[in-house]
């Protein structure tokens, strides 16, 4: 989850400077970049729980660390580290600690693959003197709810009391899920509107593809994707497909009016959150806000807003996918591959809209509801969600060929695609292969799954 927005604080005094703010994210294809984020659980070594934000074995301390040994820069909290910046990108805390990789807009997968790599290994430096692991699922597989420690970021503390008036799993979003996510750029309103419509069809293949949330208290939940199915019980106001984005017209502005309609969590103000959950954006414009009579917002504080939105595919001034599962390095370098291959190529795009174009409502909604527990054996027309996963990926293929970034070696970005390949062939998820783990050689105990999967 995002830190405050360092934005321009010019007043707003209408909606069209909102859609303006949106549109401003247009770029020549020259200027398209790639961003990637991922989440991971850490866990102590002896005990395998996670770590709290103080004491000497701290997330506090961890941050503190990295900072000091690799040139970040700090961002304070009321007194606490509670992010880094370096080169335009970050590192942050999710609200339980999951620590949170915000990449660079690089501009190639090669790069993305070795920044992962260059961030893993100075987390590793310094958890290992900390005897401190770090785990890539998409759902904390052991701990309970009430023992995942909370960290002191503000937003959070209003988060945590306003997310059990809107969903049963609000808190479980919060504390105990992990995602890897990518950021594409769009070069006009009619790209973005193609480029959105086609990564929300076919978001819940990423959550087939990278299914890896299988089980909960430490016993398997009858999911292969928790983490996607905690959304669907999280907060109905700001999370799910959005069918609007497939209506004729659709535009920023249709995108700004949702938005409108989100309700707020909170403003930032002088170095503190204060409590606006539930309140309207739509009054703040009017200057009614309550928290603050008389005030207008600023386009930081809609900046903010943006970022407490959680549809399955997110527009700010980029697009958003959100549908994966946090995993292992490789498949942090196969999201991007993916979604790169499908988006950045316009004969690949193209290819990608045929496919999903005559999706109706209902089937996008029932492959959204059903991917969570059924993964690519999910049945969708006369097959299954893998057949759908195949031709996606074929297209991805020939998309990062059309691109041809090649690495020092000669090679191009399709080698990254080999991961979801290899799962889409099998017929068999990252959670199905834990699962016969489970029920085989760890003898029905997920304690294994934090020696022979961590980072």
């Amino acid at each position: 989850m995002s830190n405050p927005t360092q934005s321009s604080a010019q007043p707003i005094e209408n909606k069209a400077q909102l859609v303006d703010y949106l549109a401003s994210g247009n770029k020549p294809k020259s200027a398209w970049r790639i961003g990637t984020e991922h989440e991971k659980f850490g866990f102590q070594l002896d005990d395998l729980r996670p770590p709290t934000y103080e004491g000497p074995r701290g997330i506090g301390v961890l941050l503190n660390t990295l900072a000091e040994r690799f040139g970040w820069q700090k961002l304070d909290d009321r007194g606490n580290t509670i992010a880094l910046l370096r080169d335009m990108a970050s590192v942050s805390l999710e609200p339980a600690g999951q620590l949170e990789l915000s990449g660079a807009p690089l501009e190639t997968i090669h790069q993305t693959c070795c920044e992962v790599d260059s961030h893993l290994r100075e987390v590793r430096s310094v958890a290992d003197e900390l005897n401190v692991g770090f785990l890539g699922m998409g759902f904390q597989p052991k701990w309970t709810r009430a023992e995942m420690p909370w960290m002191p970021k503000g937003r959070y503390k209003i988060m945590r009391d306003y997310m059990p008036k809107r969903g049963n799993l609000g808190l479980d979003m919060m504390t105990r899920t992990c995602t890897v996510q990518t950021n594409l750029d769009f070069e006009s309103e009619a790209d973005m509107v193609q480029k959105f419509r086609v990564s929300l069809a076919l978001q819940p293949i990423a959550t087939a593809l990278f299914a890896d949330s299988p089980f909960t208290d430490g016993k398997p939940n009858g999911y292969l994707s928790f983490r996607s199915q905690v959304w669907s019980d999280t907060d109905p106001d700001r999370t799910g497909m959005l069918g609007f984005v497939f209506e004729s017209g659709f535009s920023f502005e249709r995108y700004v009016d949702y938005l409108l309609d989100v309700p707020m969590y909170f403003v930032y103000r002088n170095g503190q959150y204060l409590d606006a959950s539930g309140l309207s954006f739509r009054d703040f414009m009017a200057g009614k806000l309550s928290i603050l009579p008389g005030e207008k917002p600023l386009l930081t504080d809609f900046a903010d807003h943006l970022t407490t939105a959680f549809p399955e595919v997110r527009l700010k001034k980029y697009l958003e996918m959100r549908g994966a599962d946090g995993g292992p390095w490789n498949r942090l370098c196969a999201l991007p591959a993916f979604w790169v291959g499908l988006l950045y190529d316009q004969s690949a795009l193209d290819a990608a809209w045929d496919l999903v174009k005559d999706f109706s409502l209902e089937e996008r909604e029932a492959l959204r509801n059903g991917v969570p527990k059924y993964g690519l054996k999910l049945p969708f027309r006369h097959g299954t969600v893998r057949e759908l996963a195949l031709e996606a990926l074929k297209i991805a293929g020939q998309g990062l060929k059309a691109r041809a970034r090649l690495n020092s070696r000669g090679v191009d970005e399709t080698m990254f695609l080999e991961p979801l390949i290899e799962i889409a062939l099998a017929n068999e998820t990252p959670a199905e292969r834990k699962l016969s783990l489970f029920h085989g050689a760890w003898q029905g105990r997920v304690d294994p799954v934090f020696a022979e999967y961590a980072y």
